[in-house]
């Protein structure tokens, strides 16, 4: 994870650096600028340009791999006319690397940023850059934001979920993108909007996919689910030593413990689980029983008043909402990762996605009653990149730590799309809900008691819901941390 902030038009080269300088937590280990020219490793303290140029990117670095086979690069990166800005994983690196190697791109290409810099010049030799961006980004699998600029023309582009976050607007003959709205309000650009996932802003026009992802219809695969998540977990550790697992001892999070602990038995990867709460919440009691179940390390952030009203200011600025139900969930997040970032590691695993997927959530009985399931959990996950996503992403990276989501993986969730509503919600008495997922968590080894261990919201299993409602907002106006 990092963060990449851009601007077009009259542009001061201090406005950048303000940019990188909100969004540097994102991206500790490294700053960059493109002006006329790549400024790499710059301390955004000394940097002293104060000249107008026509464009500009900024790059903050979140050092993950330190192998030298797949190493994070400083960037923006530049290849001819061609400059570039990036952020987020592409997965099947390998597959494209070697791509372009049977190609004839000669260039040693160690990073992802690279790998989509000549993916996209390759194409760009014959095609106009919106085409090539379109042709690339077909070929890629990740989770990503970018923009790349040809020295006319600007293309920024989005995942197909949207994990990876961005935002644009203007102020004026100022246009602006970046990973975080703060870093555009830095500069005054208030009017912000979202970039939709899959979409393309071409010359600031939105260029939407001809199918989004969640529009796609076949006959889906029951069989294919546990082997798909498999794959899924396994392209998002490759590579990484350790790895924290955000953990309520529910069934997502249980479930995918489960597949890294059987990954693990042929990698040197260590895991450990991140459980929060308040002292005898239901989610602590059962992230301890299911820990000691899997047999793997467990860290409890046993959450008080007064480290909720401490973290409060941080959280709400974050997410930019006082909502309580996001607040409460965006403070599990944060002190999940907290622990995570104390311990060192850089990665987290979270099970966000699951219920919008598998109908989890309590409202989808009515649905499923109605005969609307399907349309509904389509809409959930088209939807889900400005309500969910932005938020979690924007409290875990508020310890420098990226989420990354298996139950999000593009074709993991065209599958699971396309299974019928009554392998998900078996009958209109169904409370618990997820039933073919619950099903293969149960059968791949995971005890009765997790598998179906009731749905229990992430602010109401921690307890902090509670603390927020009787306590907090009795005494606080929260919406003064917006």
């Amino acid at each position: 994870m990092c963060s990449i902030v851009g601007l077009q038009g009259n542009v001061n080269a201090q406005d950048i650096v303000k940019m990188l300088k909100s969004s540097k937590n994102r991206g500790p280990d490294s700053s960059g600028i493109y002006l006329d020219k790549c400024y790499n490793d710059i301390n955004l303290d000394e940097f002293a340009d104060d000249n107008d140029y026509k464009i500009a990117f900024g790059h903050n670095l979140l050092s993950i791999y330190d192998s030298n086979d797949r190493s994070s690069k400083s960037q923006p990166i530049t290849k001819d006319n061609l400059v570039l800005v990036f952020n987020g994983e592409i997965y099947n690196f390998q597959t494209i690397r070697n791509f372009l190697k049977k190609v004839g791109v000669e260039d040693q290409i160690t990073s992802d940023s690279e790998a989509l810099l000549h993916l996209i010049e390759f194409y760009n030799k014959k095609l106009d850059l919106l085409k090539a961006t379109q042709a690339a980004i077909r070929l890629i699998d990740g989770d990503y934001a970018f923009a790349i600029w040809d020295g006319q023309n600007l293309a920024i582009s989005r995942d197909q979920l949207g994990v990876k976050p961005l935002f644009y607007g203007e102020n004026g003959e100022i246009k602006g993108f970046a990973s975080t709205r703060q870093a555009l309000k830095e500069i005054g650009i208030t009017d912000i909007n979202t970039l939709k996932p899959e979409h393309i802003l071409y010359n600031w026009q939105d260029v939407a996919p001809t199918q989004p992802i969640y529009e796609k219809v076949f006959d889906g695969d029951v069989s294919k689910i546990d082997k798909m998540l498999r794959l899924s977990l396994i392209k998002r550790v490759d590579g990484l030593y350790e790895v924290g697992v955000i953990f309520s001892g529910g069934i997502d999070s249980s479930y995918l413990a489960l597949l890294l602990k059987e990954i693990s038995e042929n990698t040197p990867l260590k895991i450990k689980l991140y459980a929060v709460g308040v002292e005898g919440s239901k989610d602590v009691e059962a992230a301890i029983y299911a820990s000691k179940f899997l047999n793997l390390d467990l860290e409890i952030c046993e959450v008080t008043e007064d480290m909720v009203r401490e973290a409060l200011p941080d959280v709400i600025g974050a997410i930019g909402d006082d909502n309580l139900m996001k607040v409460g969930v965006g403070l599990t997040t944060y002190f999940a990762t907290k622990m995570v970032a104390r311990d060192g590691i850089k990665v987290a695993i979270s099970g966000q996605g699951a219920d919008e997927l598998f109908g989890g959530y309590k409202r989808y009985l009515k649905s499923f009653i109605d005969g609307t399931l399907n349309y509904e959990l389509r809409d959930d996950i088209s939807n889900m990149y400005h309500v969910n996503l932005e938020r979690d992403d924007a409290c875990s990276m508020l310890n420098g730590v990226e989420l990354r989501l298996p139950f999000l993986d593009k074709t993991l969730v065209e599958l699971v799309l396309n299974i019928p509503d009554n392998k998900k919600i078996v009958s209109m008495h169904d409370d618990m809900r997820k039933s073919v997922l619950r099903k293969l968590a149960f059968e791949e080894g995971l005890d009765y008691e997790i598998a179906y261990r009731p749905k229990k919201a992430a602010q109401y299993g921690t307890g902090i819901d509670k603390i927020l409602r009787k306590k907090v907002i009795k005494d606080t106006d929260i919406s003064k941390f917006v």
